[in-house]
């Protein structure tokens, strides 16, 4: 059973054990979602969120209409180093890259169901930041921002951010350690005027908003 916080990392880590050690072979199709919520005693949703990260980390594709299937009995280190030695300015600058973008492109390829998630995430968060304990909100905070990312609809920009998921959750981990005023939790209008941005199409101006966020977060802590 999987019981510590991140649970989504958590499950991911059991999941490799579990390929690691040949429980599936390379080409296998892995149990449903349902069926692996159960065995790891956590919910849906996480097992998604681990199965990104190991789609991430090259270990698992999913294939849509078919499953999810491994693609290698161990991750790819090179890249996972890289990101367990970048310090948090690394990952808010590497955040300022891909999330900008993510959001000029949001903009214009914005659909309704892309503003549906919008809505969804910007009110989790919203409850989130006022007094849940610091790991749902740090789920809620990302949630949000990979609505954005995904509504850009650019596959490699969503993989980046996925496979960026871990490293930014331990950063957030850290910077709210060091948020004595509990600035991040307090910034929800910067997040509701990003999405208001992407919903009346306006490229620019989404872009500017979420470099303007990302790189007050990052002046906050230098």
């Amino acid at each position: 059973m999987i019981r510590r916080h991140p649970l989504a990392e958590q499950a991911a880590e059991e999941l490799l054990r579990r390929i690691g050690s040949g429980e599936w072979a390379v080409g296998a199709k892995l149990p449903g979602e349902t069926t692996l919520a159960a065995q790891l005693g956590v919910g849906r949703s996480t097992i998604r969120e681990a199965v990104r990260e190991l789609a991430g980390r090259r270990v698992l594709e999913s294939r849509q209409g078919a499953g999810v299937f491994v693609l290698a009995l161990e991750a790819a280190e090179d890249w996972d180093k890289v990101l367990r030695k970048a310090d948090i300015t690394d990952v808010l600058e590497g955040r300022l890259a891909i999330e900008t973008e993510g959001a000029r492109l949001a903009a214009s390829r914005r659909t309704p169901d892309d503003l549906k998630n919008f809505r969804y995430t910007l009110s989790d968060r919203r409850r989130a930041a006022v007094s849940a304990p610091d790991d749902w909100y740090i789920e809620a905070d990302l949630a949000f921002h990979r609505a954005i990312v995904t509504a850009a609809h650019n596959a490699v920009l969503t993989e980046l951010f996925d496979t960026f998921v871990p490293r930014i959750r331990r950063a957030m981990v850290d910077m709210l350690k060091m948020d004595d005023e509990h600035r991040h939790r307090n910034d929800q209008a910067a997040h509701a005027a990003i999405a208001e941005a992407i919903r009346v199409k306006d490229a620019d101006l989404a872009a500017s908003l979420s470099r303007q966020h990302l790189s007050a977060v990052r002046n906050s802590i230098t």
